[in-house]
């Protein structure tokens, strides 16, 4: 009986092994092999030398990165972007999550929810072209403005208006998406304690705020930190589409630098530093604040 026992959890290993064998591929082909390209940010990359035979330089780029003065302001622009889009964007699904949770009829819900989720299957190209069309100088709402007199504004050269359009776009995209995760935690809490709440005399607010909130906690906390670890992270696409030369000051990121330098501009090991610097900071900031949000809250990615 004990060896029966075995062999059967033996063959349920080995095919949850089996299944997991894609994904597991996946991650070794395209997220762990590419991590020794990184080397190429220690060397003068020569593309038909290849890695092997480039000449290696130490520190040298890191050392050019931090003298060079477009690479501060490209730093200050990723950091400021990263900043907003927490702000702004992360409450967000959390928001529309409990506000769509409060709907009682489960049609309407299904509705809204359908559509605020739509955006997420649209590419940026179609978005971009939806937001420049909108914005630009013979753009609907610039037609809405002359048509009450107002003065007209290229809102898409504008630099002062380029982040809330950043933001804005991606948060009107990627909302219902992030909402889906908080519905999910939501419809795991006891109905019980509502219904408690409710003979104690709790309202709808009070109800949220004291019994939701604090049971989808664990999730608010991980996407928290997840966020916060790829603050210096970028949409490349949405930014590339959006990004005109008038802005360019005020747009360009790291993500979207190292494009233009990198793979069009071929400087390849210089781009690579400044690639290897920003996922060093992204790790030590999310390690950091895994462990502060551990010991303050007790939640943690791990």
């Amino acid at each position: 009986m004990k060896n029966t026992r075995n062999r059967l959890y033996t063959n349920d290993t080995a095919i949850l092994w089996l299944i997991a064998l894609p994904g597991l591929l996946y991650f070794v082909i395209f997220k762990y092999i590419p991590l020794f390209g990184n080397v190429i940010a220690f060397q003068d990359y020569n593309i038909f030398q290849g890695i092997m035979h480039s000449h290696f330089v130490g520190w040298k780029h890191f050392a050019f990165m931090f003298r060079y003065e477009e690479f501060v302001n490209i730093l200050k622009n990723t950091v400021l972007l990263g900043v907003y889009q927490i702000v702004a964007g992360f409450p967000a699904p959390l928001i529309f999550a409990l506000l769509l949770n409060e709907i009682r009829f489960s049609s309407y819900k299904r509705v809204v929810q359908t559509l605020l989720y739509l955006p997420h299957f649209l590419s940026w190209v179609i978005v971009g072209g939806i937001f420049i069309n909108l914005l630009t100088i013979d753009g609907v709402f610039n037609r809405l403005l002359h048509f009450l007199d107002l003065p007209t504004i290229d809102f898409m050269l504008q630099k002062g208006f380029f982040r809330t359009i950043v933001v804005g776009s991606g948060i009107w995209k990627e909302v219902g998406w992030g909402m889906i995760i908080y519905l999910a935690a939501m419809s795991a809490v006891n109905p019980q304690l509502y219904e408690s709440a409710v003979i104690d005399g709790a309202n709808r607010w009070r109800r949220m705020w004291s019994i939701t909130i604090p049971s989808i906690s664990p999730a608010i906390i991980t996407l928290f930190l997840l966020r916060i670890g790829g603050i210096l992270d970028a949409n490349v696409e949405q930014l590339l589409v959006l990004l005109n030369p008038l802005v360019r000051p005020v747009g360009e990121v790291i993500d979207t630098y190292v494009y233009r330098s990198g793979l069009l501009g071929g400087q390849f090991s210089f781009t690579t530093a400044v690639g290897l610097f920003k996922s060093v900071i992204g790790f030590f900031m999310i390690v950091s604040l895994n462990q502060l949000s551990k010991r303050m809250t007790g939640e943690s990615i791990y």
